[in-house]
């Protein structure tokens, strides 16, 4: 059985064992679940352990491979516009649907005075995190590391990203005989750093068991109810952007069949709903571009790192929702040049946004201040929707990994790379 195969039927009993003692009642099973979840929180230390010597070595690899530093530059201004135009399509589908079904005219006032009480607190403290995070320009300068050995003890991935970057950009016009032992070191790294995930993967059916179990069981079937009509606009939303965005990229841009890809890619989104964090996610997101879809190295180590950190489509498109939602219930409906904003806002804010679970709330924070009227407080509007934040945070993740894989995939076909795919679409035709 194939692991993804596994992976699915552990997700699935996972979602049945949750449900099962949420909406029956049964404390033992609940307890049992939550005693186990430790272990799959033990699975995302293992397969975080391995990303910061991944992504050096598979970046210094693929950036000194390049040969020519200019086509590295070529490679960046595409990979960031296409990530930025995706962001900005990605929002306006969360306020377009937003727009059509309202979904803050459908709140009970009862129920809303019950989240407010209930949530409150957590969403002040929500706001005072979002305060003392950095603005944009400071991201950008953060970018720089004064310590690029302290940026990668403590995983700060924009700072790794670059001095990567410049490192193996001045290894590739060093002379063969003092770039042949650097780029042979890095070689075994990164395929040291393959082996790991490969035995770390064995584990992920039980992993994705007990990270799944544990929330469904703890989330609440009366929470979802109550906020029914703000999570499907949210999905609404994630599906459209899944199954029309990106075949259309895929399709028009990639030159590629969207219903193979998604085959060969569906382990990525699964680990990513499990574990809701891109960083996580992306020694698998890595395998799963080369050895599944047949991107390059020089393409997907580049592309893939930098994805997981800027490139928050799914985030995104949920940040417009909720700022809608939330306006709708606070304030009513707000201005078309608010929402102008909000499509600014949401897609600079969400670079640098970390790659872990619930960073789209810290971002939000930053939208609703910029898109409610001044004397609203963001934190009663965060108390509204954090009941159902952890189950929209796991499906805005899977959409943020499939559309970095998507963006790999458009990024090496423009290179003139030839894909897996290219293979098996030729298979077909004979």
């Amino acid at each position: 059985m194939q692991l993804y195969t596994k992976i699915a039927i552990a997700l699935i009993l996972g979602v049945v064992a949750g449900l099962a003692a949420n909406i029956l009642g049964l404390g033992w099973l609940t307890s049992a679940l939550t005693a186990i979840e430790p272990a799959g929180s033990a699975w995302i230390r293992l397969i975080t352990m391995v990303v910061v010597p991944l992504v050096v070595a598979s970046l210094i690899v693929g950036t000194a491979s390049l040969g020519d530093v200019t086509k590295l530059g070529r490679i960046g201004g595409k990979t960031i516009a296409y990530y930025l135009a995706t962001t900005a399509i990605a929002v306006s589908i969360g306020l377009l649907l937003s727009n059509l079904v309202s979904p803050g005219s459908h709140m009970d006032p009862a129920v809303l005075e019950s989240l407010r009480a209930t949530y409150l607190a957590e969403g002040a403290s929500r706001v005072e995190i979002a305060q003392r995070a950095p603005s944009l320009i400071e991201v950008l300068l953060e970018m720089i590391p004064r310590n690029p050995v302290q940026a990668m003890a403590s995983g700060q991935m924009l700072p790794i990203i670059f001095f990567t970057i410049f490192f193996g950009a001045a290894i590739s016009v060093l002379p063969e005989g003092r770039k042949g032992p650097l780029l042979g070191f890095f070689h075994g790294v990164n395929d040291a750093a393959m082996v790991m995930i490969h035995w770390i993967m064995k584990l992920a059916p039980y992993a994705v068991f007990a990270l799944i179990g544990a929330v469904v069981a703890r989330f609440g079937m009366d929470m979802l109810r109550s906020l029914l009509v703000y999570s499907l606009t949210v999905l609404a939303g994630l599906a459209l952007h899944v199954f029309v965005t990106y075949p259309a990229a895929l399709r028009f841009l990639g030159r590629v069949s969207p219903l193979p890809f998604f085959r060969r890619i569906r382990a990525a989104p699964l680990i990513a709903f499990s574990t809701s964090s891109s960083n996580a996610t992306l020694p698998v997101t890595m395998e799963v571009a080369e050895e599944g879809v047949g991107i390059s190295p020089e393409v997907s180590s580049f592309v893939l790192p930098l994805g997981a950190t800027i490139n928050m489509d799914g985030t995104a498109l949920y940040q417009a929702v909720a700022t809608m939602f939330i306006a709708q219930v606070l304030v009513g409906d707000i201005s078309f040049a608010a929402q102008l904003g909000i499509v600014l806002t949401a897609t600079l804010a969400s670079i640098g946004a970390a790659g872990v679970p619930s960073a789209g709330i810290i971002i939000l924070i930053v939208v609703l201040q910029q898109a409610l009227p001044p004397g609203v407080d963001p934190a009663v509007g965060i108390a509204l929707i954090l009941g159902v934040d952890r189950i929209l945070d796991m499906c805005r993740t899977a959409v943020n990994v499939t559309g970095d894989l998507t963006a790999a995939t458009v990024i090496a076909r423009s290179e003139g790379e030839l894909l897996a795919l290219d293979g098996e679409a030729a298979a077909k035709a004979a």
